[in-house]
């Protein structure tokens, strides 16, 4: 089992990221890849996840272990799977989830991409009262845009985030209802993604 890996970023798409380490580039598939976007001289860790099925083999990668230990306790719902469980994640509320979780708000869930009633439901009851060790205090303040490196004059970044919100599951209609205030702003594509799935999910 790979607790984690330390190493550069070498390349970062929509879906996953890829850490180099000791000439190994290892495929990590990340709530928000462009996240991890940093200079290539930035040594990062991506705590990971090796999940493993007859037709797959996959390393999911996360920010930090309670990120990591939510994931798992996703996977455990019947009805949310590995991409199901990076879409709830990427939104980058864990405070929130927990709560939506604690208090039953079946409305808040449902507004996550292929969560309906019936899994919002099944969410609550398999997590209600056992998330007790991801305590959203635990996590440090990675969902405020920060300024860690130069922000694009130009729509690449807008054009990715946009793409990677279509691999998290969000349809064109939903995309673009959001899409105008997005174009207000001047931003990296890891801010315009967190931007987007703050009104999402409003």
């Amino acid at each position: 089992m790979i607790e984690f890996i330390r190493g550069y970023v070498d390349y970062v798409c929509p879906e996953y990221i890829v850490i180099e380490n000791n000439g190994i580039g290892y495929q990590i598939l990340t709530p928000n890849p462009f996240s991890f976007r940093k200079s290539k001289e930035d040594v990062v860790t991506v705590y990971t996840y090796q999940y493993v099925r007859e037709d797959v083999i996959a390393l999911y990668g996360f920010h930090t272990r309670e990120e990591r230990t939510l994931f798992t306790k996703l996977l455990q719902v019947s009805g949310i799977g590995p991409k199901g469980g990076l879409a709830i994640l990427a939104a980058g509320e864990p405070r929130q989830l927990v709560e939506a979780i604690e208090e039953e708000n079946e409305k808040f869930l449902c507004k996550f991409p292929g969560v309906g009633k019936k899994t919002a439901r099944q969410m609550i009851l398999d997590l209600k009262g056992k998330l007790q060790d991801v305590i959203p205090s635990a996590f440090p303040d990675l969902f405020t845009p920060e300024d860690e490196y130069p922000v694009s004059s130009n729509s690449q970044a807008l054009d990715e985030a946009i793409e990677a919100l279509k691999v998290l599951g969000y349809a064109e209609r939903e995309i673009q209802k959001v899409l105008p205030a997005l174009m207000k702003e001047n931003l990296s594509t890891d801010q315009y993604i967190k931007l987007a799935l703050q009104k999402l999910l409003k």
